[in-house]
């Protein structure tokens, strides 16, 4: 590894690799953990931090916007250490050239998508770089959250856990995608990038033995379950038949020759309960507005440690592979 490429940034082993080789090995804490927040205590307040960037290619397509994006995956991020997301902080990368009312558009999406994640953003920064130096605009954001449920982590699957999937896979990385190439004529293939607030807080409110939750961006559920596996130490299969995957988006992957799990997604929750709270917990996510479609696909098994299985519509039995090489650059 002498060049940083695109399959770097694509989620999988290679990123991983990555991740280690420079940034681990220059500053990372011996008791580092790798999940999408870092927690920390101050003055007792157990406390998660967390942040993103966001570079997405088109910056508006059918169902959102790299403004809602920006938002709706830092909060998203913050819920999945068990935390209630408090504030943010959005910085611009701008291109000169961008018009204004392009970029006032995106501003008012974050502060919708905000308001209805119910935190604040409350800093930021801005840079200009000369027309070429960029694409139009790119986003960091930042996020800040009150851990309710402290524990919460990838590294926390339990043999017996019940995984819950609030909804249908690969909507935000097909949409994206078809957009970006201009074949979604005629398709009704929307992202899904939603903001998860009430959805997790309800759960974790709801005194239910919650142990890990990922939200399947970059690499979808084919990588956020191989990491919670390996983080684990455990096995986790799943069942294909109760993976939901919308009839559009199922077509629009086999044209592209996409596996639809390693697609990602950008409004969706993998949650691991413990198995006598998992009817409850389902039920609970079921009534709430980002969760109707959400099915328990899986459960944790003791070993083989690391390995994620799924039994197919056959009834057979293969592994589920974490994505690998180039994918679909820019998707979020």
């Amino acid at each position: 590894m002498e060049r940083v490429l695109l399959s770097h940034g694509a989620g999988g082993p290679e990123m991983a690799e990555l991740i280690d080789r420079v940034f681990l090995t220059c500053y990372a804490a011996d008791d580092y953990v790798r999940d999408d927040s870092f927690a920390l205590t101050l003055d007792g307040r157990h406390i998660a931090f967390t942040t993103d960037s966001f570079v997405v290619d088109p910056i508006f397509f059918p169902g959102g916007d790299i403004g809602r994006l920006a938002v709706a995956g830092t909060v998203n991020d913050l819920l999945t250490a068990g935390a209630r997301p408090l504030v943010l902080s959005a910085s611009f990368i701008l291109e000169e050239g961008l018009p204004v009312e392009t970029l006032t558009r995106i501003a008012a999406s974050m502060a919708r998508t905000a308001k209805e994640s119910n935190v604040a953003i409350v800093t930021g920064d801005t840079k200009v770089v000369p027309k070429g130096s960029a694409d139009k605009i790119f986003i960091t954001t930042s996020g800040v959250g009150q851990i309710i449920r402290p524990g919460v982590s990838g590294a926390a699957l339990q043999a017996g856990d019940r995984l819950i999937l609030t909804g249908s896979i690969g909507d935000h990385g097909a949409a994206v995608m078809l957009a970006r190439e201009g074949l979604l004529d005629g398709e009704n293939i929307l992202s899904d990038a939603a903001p998860l607030t009430e959805l997790v807080l309800r759960l974790l409110e709801a005194g239910l033995e919650i142990h890990a939750m990922r939200d399947p961006t970059r690499g979808g559920i084919a990588a956020a379950l191989n990491e919670m596996a390996r983080q684990s130490g455990v096995c986790v299969e799943i069942v294909e038949s109760q993976v939901p995957v919308k009839p559009p988006v199922a077509a629009a992957c086999e044209a592209l020759g996409l596996d639809v799990f390693q697609v990602a997604n950008e409004g969706k929750m993998l949650i691991a309960v413990a198995s006598e709270d998992a009817d409850a917990a389902l039920a609970l996510v079921r009534s709430c507005c980002y969760g109707a479609e959400a099915r328990i696909i899986g459960q944790v098994k003791p070993g083989p440690a690391g390995r994620v299985q799924l039994k197919t519509l056959i009834d057979t039995t293969r592994l589920i592979e974490p994505p690998r090489g180039e994918l679909l650059p820019r998707i979020c």
